[in-house]
């Protein structure tokens, strides 16, 4: 009995010893698949983001020429007014009452200019035949001279007063959005009162953005000049493009308008001036907005795709593949991104290959079989 049962505990366990154990291989795991691509080197000019305000390239300032109660308002704030629209009429019955003196100021010097005339006319023989004194001649001639200078002020006060009548109906000097300074119907307004300004009318045809550069981006940009910053910056930037408050890109790309005379000391900027066509009234004046533009000359960088980039909050890093197959996590320093790349200005040397593809099955140290990544 004895016997059979120490038989039966051997056959057990040398049956044991030849059954495979469940959920462990015989054979090692395959090695994981994984896409990469190669840090490419490329001279490309690099675009900057600028967050701005539109604003109106031109703003008219509505002042009135004359003083006097204002009489109507002919418009409503904050809407597009036309060239030459009536936007205030002023009382002018006081300046009426100047053009009617006038006249007759000038109606009596013309009397006095054709007496002089006269009697200058009939002097004139009878100083020949010595009939009167040179002197007294002279004397004609000095009145006659002083009947015209009379006759022409006379007239010029009555153009000015005509000129001050037509001052009393205010119009819009160009085609814009008008923004109304508070002046209601009675009001006395015009030089030296409370409402000098009447209204401003700013220009929405064309709408212009300032592009604040920083003075290290700016200089380098130029090739590293020196002496200050140039006024003549038409080439720096190219394919200005705006993209408004919703991301929406606009459709149509600004032009380089000047560049501000100060410098930004305080910010350490150089402000260009750039300006977009606004043909469908589509862009407001205080429109936040964000301006995109290459800004320079190709530079060299070290571009790598963006789906190989991995961010963790504040860091970044790409897996990099070495000559024997094996990974690795690389923390980089990234640039601005450039169509479907990220720049990489430090930690990674062109010509390395990064994985874009598995990231997530990866840890240090790991062999793989890395296959180039179609484009």
């Amino acid at each position: 009995m004895k016997r059979y049962i120490l038989f039966s505990a051997a056959t057990v366990l040398l049956f044991a010893a030849c059954t495979p154990q469940r959920g462990k291989s015989s054979t090692a795991e395959p090695l994981p698949r994984v896409e990469v691509a190669r840090a490419v080197g490329e001279r490309v000019v690099l675009p900057m983001r600028f967050q701005t305000l539109l604003y109106s390239n031109y703003d008219a300032t509505i002042q009135p020429r004359v003083s006097g109660y204002l009489l109507t308002k002919q418009f409503t704030k904050g809407m597009p007014v036309s060239k030459g629209q009536v936007l205030f009429t002023l009382d002018a019955a006081p300046i009426k009452l100047n053009v009617l003196s006038n006249r007759a100021a000038l109606a009596s010097a013309k009397m006095a200019l054709a007496e002089a005339e006269n009697n200058y006319k009939r002097a004139v023989p009878l100083a020949r035949i010595s009939a009167i004194s040179q002197s007294a001649l002279d004397q004609y001639q000095a009145a006659y001279a002083s009947a015209k200078a009379q006759v022409e002020l006379a007239q010029s006060q009555l153009d000015e007063s005509l000129l001050q009548v037509d001052y009393t109906t205010i119009t819009s000097p160009i085609s814009g959005i008008i923004d109304d300074e508070g002046a209601t119907v009675g009001d006395w307004v015009g030089v030296g009162t409370s409402y000098s300004v009447l209204a401003t009318v700013s220009n929405v045809d064309e709408i212009g953005v300032h592009i604040a550069i920083p003075f290290a981006r700016y200089f380098q940009a130029r090739g590293g000049e020196g002496g200050g910053p140039s006024y003549d910056n038409k080439g720096l930037l190219r394919d200005i493009r705006l993209y408004l408050s919703d991301g929406t890109l606009y459709p149509y790309r600004g032009t380089y308008s000047y560049t501000k005379r100060d410098a930004g000391n305080q910010t350490g900027t150089i402000t260009i001036v750039a300006s977009f066509p606004n043909p469908e009234r589509l862009l407001k004046v205080g429109q936040s907005a964000v301006v995109v533009a290459d800004v320079g000359s190709p530079e060299g960088v070290t571009l790598v795709p963006q789906q190989a980039v991995v961010q963790q909050l504040d860091k970044a890093g790409v897996w990099v593949v070495d000559r024997e197959s094996l990974v690795s996590f690389r923390t980089v320093t990234l640039g601005d991104k450039f169509g479907h790349y990220w720049i990489v200005d430090g930690g990674l040397g062109t010509g390395e290959m990064v994985v874009v593809s598995g990231l997530d099955r990866l840890h240090d140290g790991q062999k793989v079989i890395a296959e180039l990544a179609k484009e």
